[in-house]
């Protein structure tokens, strides 16, 4: 019994902190009929061969616009010594 809920705790513990490969942006964006296409870009790809692979047609590949990790914001408060 306590096994089993052992293992139930990692497993919810592992569920709760994994991050979805969805929701990282990555260094490089294809973008649909060029850099001004209609839709949002697609930033998944770690490097630029990567994005090249995965364009078709009047896609381009370009950096992303967006942080590949958030950062936090400068403290205003004076550090204390």
């Amino acid at each position: 019994m306590r096994l089993s809920l052992f293992i139930l705790g990692v497993f919810a513990a592992i569920v709760c902190i994994e991050k979805s490969a969805e929701a990282q942006n990555g260094a490089w964006c294809l973008y649909q009929d060029g850099e001004s296409g209609s839709g949002s870009p697609q930033c998944r790809y770690a490097t630029f061969q990567q994005c090249l692979a995965d364009r078709l047609g009047g896609s381009s590949c370009g950096p992303s616009p967006y942080p590949s990790s958030p950062q936090s914001p400068p403290s205003t408060r004076p550090r204390r010594h």
